[in-house]
């Protein structure tokens, strides 16, 4: 089954929803508010519109998530390498590396996760 695309804003709200899930309706509403300074009927909105693409869900007024942290940030990034790098991993990974200096700890991991895949 395909990841449901999580829009930037949702995914501010999700953020939320998974530091604090489960969590009730009201108290999304007041986090939401402090957060990011939505209203009342913004938060309600969003909660129905990932309920009805799969990616939460609300029963007895309490929210709980569908789709984990892991899965929208690997299903985002998926989507990013496809549109900017033509599917290209290596060249992701090119690009980020002549914007920002690895440290010798980030070269290690990922040359762990390189050996893995190899495995």
């Amino acid at each position: 089954m395909e990841t449901p695309k999580i829009f930037d804003s949702e995914y501010r709200f999700c953020e939320i929803l998974w530091e604090h899930e489960p969590v009730s309706s009201s108290e999304l509403v007041r986090l939401c508010s402090e957060q990011l300074e939505w209203k009342k009927s913004t938060t309600y909105t969003v909660i129905r519109r990932l309920s009805e693409r799969g990616v939460l869900k609300s029963e007895n007024a309490v929210v709980t998530s569908l789709i984990s942290r892991q899965e929208a940030q690997t299903a985002q990034s998926a989507e990013i390498i496809e549109k900017t790098f033509s599917g290209s991993l290596p060249s992701f990974v090119a690009a980020f590396a002549r914007k920002k200096s690895l440290s010798d700890k980030e070269i290690d991991e990922l040359q762990q996760i390189i050996d893995n895949y190899k495995k």
